[in-house]
């Protein structure tokens, strides 16, 4: 008995050193940040600021200059900026832990059409790699299923929770579409030619999109004796209520896509990737077609693009007039910390630097359907925010003091940071 109770009391002394962070509790008084550089998320800046929230809401955001009185615990940040939390689009954390552990990877399942299967009841709200994020201020995801044609439905989650039910910001918020390749690369390893080929199937491919988009529309006109689970998963697509994130990046996958969707009912539609979406501008507007670009960190595609288009992308698209946002799909998943420089290196390509972090924040969040809550500082809003030492866009000052989600003080701490902490005093010791 005593071997159980001394095996207890050292597990319990173990887990909080290398497992995920408690959340933070629920605000109970009044916190007042003064003095940091306020980047809204809206466009705009203030140099001096006064910011306030209880109860996890956004109570007042103006210049420290006003006489108001503080209230609560005040946070001296003189120097220091602030920010909305960064949002991730489009991303499998939290349903990958480790790639090469099959048991720990949720994020594709079998069968290529197959929009009733939701990403969120996967979701691991203690995932290691979910907690790296923070540090960097990135405190909010789309969580999205990867693979087939039609890889199933997203949510929207906050990084500061037991659970997947408490992590919930947005539930079911849409479908994601893989739209067929117009052109395959060969595979060098068995014999073929390197270079990029027609894809003979795209048209029997478009095919069986339509046919299914059909197919479901029929399906709830109907009154049907069994339920279709991918079926009655699409009816959100149809009426509006769920968006349908597409998944396209070369002009002529763009184009058919958005006319083929749109001309099958499709009510709100997303484009993620958008490699070539910077070629018909006119047309996404006409549309009505936000985009979700690909990250800046990343080399140019085709032999005869700009060998910097992949940095000047966001710019390109911001100019002419198109609503846009910054994800990584197709990047690992830690890469998501560096969300931030994505957006730093569209500003070093002559983007404005707070519109640049509304690539992060405010857009990001009008995409995704929770600006009602997120993405800005405003009055009513979620208190989801961070302050950092410095430019949060660059790699120099993006060192953050504060995390607050939902009003929360959120731990700093990882098991990266406990990891670092461990070796340097090793190290140092010596």
């Amino acid at each position: 008995m005593k071997k159980l109770i001394t095996l207890v009391i050292a597990i319990g002394f173990i887990i909080p050193t290398i497992g995920q962070q408690t959340p933070g509790p629920k605000q109970t008084e009044a916190i007042t940040i003064e003095g940091a550089t306020a980047h809204l998320g809206n466009g705009e800046v203030i140099e001096s600021s006064l910011i306030m929230f209880e109860d996890g809401k956004i109570t007042f955001v103006g210049d420290s200059k006003m006489r108001i009185a503080r209230k609560g615990k005040v946070i001296d940040a003189t120097g220091k900026h602030v920010y909305p939390g960064f949002i991730a689009p489009a991303k499998t954390l939290g349903l990958v832990e480790i790639d090469a552990v099959r048991a720990s990877n949720d994020e594709d399942e079998i069968g290529d059409f197959i929009p009733h299967v939701r990403s969120l009841i996967a979701y691991n709200a203690e995932s290691k790699v979910v907690e790296s994020m923070r540090p960097n201020g990135v405190l909010i995801a789309q969580i999205a299923p990867t693979g087939g044609r039609i890889s199933g439905t997203s949510s929207i989650v906050q990084f500061d929770a037991w659970n997947w039910e408490d992590a919930a910001i947005k539930v079911d918020d849409g479908v994601h579409l893989n739209w067929p390749s117009t052109f395959k690369q060969g595979r060098w390893w068995a014999g073929e030619d390197p270079g990029y080929h027609p894809n003979k199937d795209y048209s029997d491919q478009i095919e069986e999109v339509t046919s299914f988009f059909k197919n479901a529309a029929a399906y709830g006109k109907s009154t049907p004796k069994e339920v279709n689970p991918a079926y009655a998963a699409m009816q959100g697509i149809f009426d509006g209520t769920q968006k349908l994130y597409v998944h396209a990046d070369d002009e002529k996958q763009i184009i058919d896509a958005i006319n083929t969707l749109k001309s099958n009912g499709a009510k709100d539609v997303v484009l993620i990737g958008g490699y070539h979406a910077y070629k018909i501008p006119e047309f996404l507007k006409s549309n009505n077609i936000p985009v979700l670009v690909q990250y800046t960190h990343n080399l140019p595609v085709f032999d005869d693009d700009d060998y910097d288009l992949p940095y000047k992308l966001p710019k390109l698209l911001v100019d002419a007039g198109l609503l846009v946002g910054i994800q990584n799909s197709d990047a690992e998943n830690f890469q998501t910390r560096n969300l931030p420089f994505y957006a730093g290196q569209a500003a070093q390509q002559g983007l404005d630097k707070e519109i640049a972090v509304q690539l992060l924040t405010g857009n990001t969040a009008k995409i995704l359907g929770i600006d009602d809550l997120y993405g800005t500082l405003e009055n009513g809003k979620s208190a989801t925010l961070f302050i950092s030492e410095g430019d949060a866009l660059e790699m120099s000052g993006n060192q953050l003091t504060h995390v607050f989600i939902d009003g929360r003080l959120v731990s700093l701490e990882t098991h990266q940071t406990e990891l670092w902490k461990r070796y340097m005093g090793k190290y140092e010791g010596k």
